[in-house]
């Protein structure tokens, strides 16, 4: 093709886009007449490592947290329906909404239906945004408050949190009291035990009805995506052999490097103590010393993912398999996984002793700074290894990845910006779907929101993504997928600005029929749809943004 000739073509290209903006979703068909069901994917699926939609369509999900953990205001926000709209206007496609135990059950056998009426009101909220909504499971060290009403955390209803009258212990940083609280401790043990409640009713067979409970009201919604198990499971009493072997190598690795033999006394009190900690965490930033340390307790850990946690999935995934049979279960991995030891989950099974296909890996993932004065500092060398190695999960287990939480950000500061858009480098690059953490009021005005979380990506795939990159210094996004012959439907790329799309910059190989822009309502952001050939061929994309 001539420089003229492909000037030319340039020029038809954005008078064609120019023309047909806002019009796509008031026409119907296939071919150059699309319409806005296409902007959603019907029920979704999975294949192996990818979601799939109705259409065939590989689904990458982006979106945020939204959990309401206050009993007095019955685990429910204020919100309405604008809050998902706005949500949909920053390119979300999925909310990972919290369900509180204690809110669905607060009586043993008794469920709340007030309550899941407002979730259903929610989801349905999401649902005429085009959001899908994974129902998350909600809980922080257990639970509300332990058998003596001492306040613990969220979650599971005081009538099933059994402490033996053990203290509660609160540390520095709230997460801390998984570790140095017997009461979280003895909470858990009682669940992972199967400990009878009043009714002489095991409170994990409570836990399972429940989940049947809520499964069997959202069955039948297709904006559900699915239901996420239990947030960050805790070990219980075991987990207290988890940490000594971390700082058991993280001594021996200090003594390799400064000849000083570190006293098992001197060391929890390194830990034990905030100043000395970041400064302990300060030295391991070389990726493979960090994943030394770690992997000191993976065996332990894993003891505790293929043994007590594989069965509680199992438990859970049977009652809810009873009532709802389409859709996903996301399945976390331990507490400990969230900074990255390796995991050692596995799909639960189906029918015949085969895994269950419609399984998901729900991991989360933080630095070690997390929730500390120091999060400025976070080291992307661990942030890698950390999702390196959820990538490595899900390869094993042959189950796509939807990081539930990551983040936690907040504030002005731009080292934070730098490190949210080095993770979201890291999902495209991986091909993760993931939900922030988390959403609040005036959050779309922080930096790292705005130049990390709001960005272009390919929501819907017309085959099988390769690739896809935003590079936030040159403005330029590009993507590559294997388009499949099968797939009726286009491919969608999210535009944050349609007013800063320079329209002579997009490229589009090989060349088909011309894309068309869909804006979202009330809001300078849209969509831009690529129909399909009907070949079984590479196809990429390649498009700037410019700040105006």
């Amino acid at each position: 093709m001539n420089k003229h000739h492909a000037m030319k073509k340039s020029i038809i290209l954005v008078l064609t886009l120019l023309l047909i903006t806002g019009q796509a979703c008031k026409q119907k068909g296939t071919g150059t007449q699309l319409n806005c069901e296409y902007l959603t994917g019907g029920h979704i699926s999975a294949s192996g490592t990818r979601f799939i939609d109705t259409f065939g369509r590989q689904v990458i999900f982006k979106g945020i947290n939204k959990v309401n953990k206050d009993q007095e205001s019955n685990y429910t926000d204020a919100d309405s329906a604008e809050t998902y709209t706005r949500f949909e206007q920053w390119g979300f496609n999925c909310v990972r909404l919290g369900v509180i135990w204690d809110g669905v059950e607060p009586e043993p056998g008794k469920f709340d239906e007030k309550y899941l009426d407002k979730l259903e009101k929610r989801v349905n909220w999401a649902a005429q945004k085009g959001l899908y909504v994974l129902l998350d499971m909600h809980q922080d060290l257990y639970g509300i408050s332990s058998s003596k009403g001492i306040k613990m955390g969220d979650g599971a209803p005081q009538w099933a949190t059994m402490t033996d009258n053990q203290p509660q212990v609160n540390g520095n940083i709230w997460s801390d009291s998984y570790l140095i609280s017997p009461a979280v401790q003895k909470a858990f043990d009682h669940f992972w035990a199967n400990s009878p409640a009043s009714d002489g009713v095991g409170i994990q067979d409570h836990y399972a009805r429940m989940w049947q409970h809520v499964a069997k009201r959202f069955a039948g919604n297709k904006m559900v995506l699915g239901f996420d198990l239990m947030n960050e499971p805790f070990n219980g009493t075991q987990g207290k052999s988890v940490l000594p072997l971390i700082l058991q190598e993280y001594a021996r690795l200090f003594a390799e490097e400064t000849g000083r033999i570190l006293s098992e006394k001197e060391v929890m009190a390194i830990w034990s103590d905030e100043e000395q900690r970041l400064e302990a965490i300060s030295r391991l930033q070389n990726p493979e010393k960090y994943t030394r340390v770690l992997n000191a307790a993976t065996e332990a850990n894993q003891q505790f993912e293929k043994g007590t946690l594989q069965s509680m999935y199992q438990r859970v995934g049977d009652a809810i398999r009873m009532v709802d049979t389409t859709h996903i279960l996301f399945l976390e991995h331990g507490y400990f996984g969230n900074v990255g030891i390796p995991s050692g989950i596995e799909p639960v099974k189906g029918r015949y002793g085969k895994a269950d296909p419609r399984v998901s890996y729900a991991p989360h993932g933080y630095d070690l700074l997390v929730d500390t004065k120091n999060y400025d500092s976070s080291s992307n060398a661990r942030l890698n290894v950390i999702f390196t190695q959820i990538h490595e999960t899900s390869r094993r287990i042959q189950a796509p990845v939807l990081v539930g939480e990551w983040g936690a950000f907040s504030g002005s500061s731009e080292a934070l910006a730098s490190s949210a858009r080095f993770i979201s480098g890291l999902f495209a690059l991986f091909g993760f779907s993931n939900t922030y953490w988390s959403y609040y009021p005036g959050i779309e005005k922080d930096p790292y929101f705005i130049s990390a979380i709001i960005t272009p990506y390919p929501p819907f795939i017309a085959g099988e993504l390769k690739k896809y990159e935003f590079n936030h210094e040159t403005g330029v996004f590009s993507c590559s997928w294997n388009e499949s012959p099968l797939i009726k439907a286009p491919t969608v790329i999210y535009i944050p600005d349609l007013e800063n799309l320079n329209r002579l910059s997009i490229s589009l190989k090989p060349e088909g029929i011309d894309p068309f822009i869909q804006p979202i309502e009330s809001c300078k952001a849209g969509y831009l749809l690529i129909p399909v050939t009907g070949k079984s061929i590479t196809r990429t994309i390649e498009l700037k943004l410019e700040s105006k």
